[in-house]
């Protein structure tokens, strides 16, 4: 019986975590809804007074980057701001022929009269952290604006995102991310769902509270001087941005989030390049929570709540390693329910949690409806592109688990590079990235192995009991067994 008690307890922990997440998730929800009844009075920059139009530095942080430095430039280079305030560096860390293409493309753009330059590196040292820190040394703006290789800012972002810095206390304006390929394939759906999730219901959610939101690495703009204050740039996690993000509210500068800008990006094709973009995120999440949680926890300057909301904000990674637990768990869980009849009212108390998956349902649908708007036909599309969702998060779950223990356990790795693709333009030229990895990971045969797992837990609905089966875990089970054979043959799939 200890094997057991020691199985129910973990099980018990990691569905009382979720359940906490799920309910500040329900919180964040409220918020959001609330923010829409308020009015935006925040003072903004006379754009007709030349003297209060702020200098302002772009700064494209680049690293092998062939497939979309060209579109990149060109799109940057149609952004309305007065030139004689605005200055653009591209920080190139490349390796590769880029370099030498960027700059002959740079060269063209500086004719035209743009004040743009190419700033390279001996080394990588702090990786994209170190490149932001390295421009900043010697940026004009007071204002930084940052946007990686995949975003196409429209001409108007500047004009419609500067005029927040008029209130000096505002150190970082971020906007929403947009998705040129959301209807690419199921990968990219599932992206946009997860990232729209983000960009609304989370980031509105916490900002219209006060609650300590992170810039999202791009398509944002920071005040010098708040970066400077907050201790500047720094490589020593894998997301940079939520490090210095935190840093600086931390210091009582103010962030402005501003759902109704949209910038344009392009999101991963491949799952190899979702793969690393996913590890590196969820990594530095729990890289932040380990760097950040006494700070946050001795910090005189913030509520008790915006304590427990940021707290969770650096936790959002380590859900995927309680989600993990629950799935491998719930099998044995399964047998222990018909072994030990005494237990059962335990496992009516437990059914309870999934209340759960019912909150972020009625949370995420919000989000939905926002972008693509309510009615029925509507609604039930939301329905299977929830439940595909799901399915296709859990299989990631054990990739992203190991991300998250490496960052709890202190374990340094490189920052990779998300491989960037220019569907538009290369459509089915892609196959031929030279960006792309096509090692296959250990990883992927033990997702193939749970896959076969989770249809164990499928047949054993059939085979316990004594009155005709169990099937009460039966749809979790089928979802994990599904999410992990879409990422096991899609990985596989994307080698050949």
């Amino acid at each position: 019986m200890i094997l057991e008690t020691v199985i129910i307890v973990i099980y018990t922990i990691s569905l009382l975590l979720i359940f906490m997440y799920a309910l500040a998730q329900l919180n964040l929800l409220f918020n959001y809804l609330s923010s829409k009844k308020a009015k935006d009075n925040s003072p903004k920059f006379d754009f007709s007074n030349p003297d209060e139009i702020p200098y302002i530095t772009i700064q494209l942080p680049v690293y092998n980057e062939m497939y979309v430095m060209e579109r990149l430039l060109d799109n940057i280079a149609k952004i309305d701001y007065p030139k004689n305030k605005l200055e653009i560096q591209v920080l190139d860390d490349s390796t590769d022929e880029t370099v030498e293409t960027t700059l002959k493309q740079i060269q063209k753009l500086q004719a035209q009269g743009l004040d743009i330059k190419q700033i390279t590196r001996t080394d990588r040292k702090g990786f994209k952290a170190g490149a932001l820190k390295e421009g900043l040394k010697i940026a004009k703006g007071s204002i930084i604006a940052i946007f990686d290789s995949d975003f196409l800012p429209e001409a108007d972002w500047l004009k419609r995102t500067v005029p927040y810095f008029k209130d000096e206390a505002v150190g970082v304006v971020q906007t929403r991310w947009g998705h040129i390929n959301r209807n690419y394939s199921i990968l990219t759906r599932i992206q946009a769902f997860a990232l729209d999730a983000h960009f609304t219901l989370e980031q509105v959610g916490r900002n219209s509270k006060g609650h300590f939101i992170n810039f999202n690495g791009t398509a944002g703009l920071w005040r010098k001087a708040c970066i400077i204050d907050a201790g500047n740039w720094e490589g020593d996690t894998l997301t940079e941005d939520l490090d210095l993000s935190y840093r600086a509210q931390l210091k009582n500068w103010k962030f402005k989030y501003l759902e109704h800008v949209e910038t344009p990006a392009e999101l991963p094709i491949v799952i190899s390049a979702a793969r690393s973009q996913q590890f590196r995120w969820n990594k530095g999440g729990a890289e932040n929570f380990q760097k950040m949680l006494g700070r946050v926890v001795k910090s005189k300057n913030i509520s008790a709540k915006t304590k427990v909301h940021g707290l969770l904000h650096l936790l959002n990674s380590t859900m995927f390693l309680n989600v993990l637990i629950v799935g491998v768990l719930s099998i044995p869980m399964l047998y222990i329910k018909n072994e030990y009849a005494h237990l059962r009212p335990y496992f009516y108390v437990m059914s309870f949690f999934v209340m759960s998956t019912i909150i972020f349902f009625v949370c995420y649908w919000f989000m939905y409806k926002n972008i693509y708007g309510g009615g029925f036909k509507n609604f039930i599309r939301y329905i299977g592109m929830f439940f595909v969702f799901f399915s296709i998060a859990m299989g990631f779950s054990l990739h992203n688990s190991i991300a998250v223990l490496e960052g709890h356990w202190g374990k340094k790795s490189e920052f990779v590079r998300t491989p960037k693709f220019n569907i538009s333009k290369y459509k089915d030229n892609w196959k031929n990235n030279k960006y792309i990895k096509r090692n296959i990971s250990v990883n992927v045969i033990f997702e193939g192995l749970l896959m076969c797992y989770f249809g164990f837990g499928m047949y054993s609905a059939f085979i316990v009991g004594n009155q005709g089966g169990d099937f009460g875990l039966f749809p979790f089970h089928f979802m994990l067994c599904v999410g992990f054979g879409y990422v096991f043959f899609k990985s596989l799939a994307s080698k050949v």
